[in-house]
């Protein structure tokens, strides 16, 4: 199944517990070791597809600045992209190496109604300026805020990770998917940490234009309850070998040559 399909994989995470403070892997078993870019290649390489690189997304570390550090030494040519990690206002720093920015919605930390601060909104027009995209990881609950608080910013590039989080199929939530999925600029990733639910996925399929759905595995927190390989055979069985969702997609919302 998808043997010779080229992938680009548009959510993966790296990290080393052993020079990096990670207070949310605490409790999380198998989690707790060093993962590469090698060994996600491994992965794929096992299940016969041609993984072309992905996108690496911040993975919340108590110190941002040693997280950009590390990527910039990392040269690994199939690191594609960078979504690192700052605050989003008119004045945030950004990363030299940034592609684009993540400021997580979906931590505990966060208040409901960040997304719809003045600051938040004035720092995405400032994005959307210097075409610097957002990588949206958000609370499910909060898709309506996250409606109406990207709906004033459309011209900003807004990547939404992990199908929005959705926490089911209630007319609330399929509402505000079909207005994010209404912006010129947004792009849905098809992951997540659990087992993606066929009947979100096939919801979300047909919501959004096929040309801004991507292929993401959210390597390796997929491991916590799935695997990469079954995250794989979920999706390739509601796409099949779309070059468009498993690879162009990407190449696109990213600035992927």
């Amino acid at each position: 199944m998808g043997e010779g399909l080229q992938v680009i994989d548009t959510h993966f995470h790296m990290w080393d517990p052993q020079i990096q403070r990670l207070d949310w892997l605490k409790g999380m078993g198998p989690l707790i070791r060093r993962w590469t870019v090698d060994d996600l290649a491994a992965e794929y390489e096992a299940l016969g597809v041609d993984f072309l690189g992905g996108v690496y997304v911040e993975v919340d570390s108590a110190d941002p600045g040693q997280e950009a550090r590390l990527l910039s030494e990392n040269k690994d040519p199939r690191i594609l992209a960078r979504m690192l990690r700052s605050r989003v206002s008119p004045y945030m720093p950004v990363p030299i190496n940034a592609t684009g920015i993540r400021e997580p919605l979906h931590t505990a930390d966060q208040p409901r109604g960040r997304c719809l601060q003045r600051s938040f909104i004035e720092g995405l027009e400032a994005m959307a300026d210097r075409g610097i995209p957002f990588e949206l990881c958000n609370r499910g609950g909060e898709l309506t805020d996250m409606a109406r608080a990207f709906g004033q910013v459309p011209q900003e590039r807004v990547i939404i990770d992990h199908l929005g989080n959705m926490p089911d199929l209630s007319p609330e939530s399929r509402k505000a998917m079909e207005a994010l999925a209404g912006l010129p600029e947004c792009y849905v990733k098809v992951s997540g940490d659990d087992p993606v639910d066929p009947g979100i996925v096939r919801f979300v399929r047909d919501a959004f234009p096929p040309n801004r759905i991507l292929y993401a595995s959210n390597w390796p927190v997929v491991n916590r309850r799935s695997s990469l390989a079954a995250h794989f055979r979920r999706v390739f069985d509601i796409f099949g070998p779309d070059e468009g969702f498993f690879r162009d997609n990407a190449q696109r919302a990213y600035g992927i040559p």
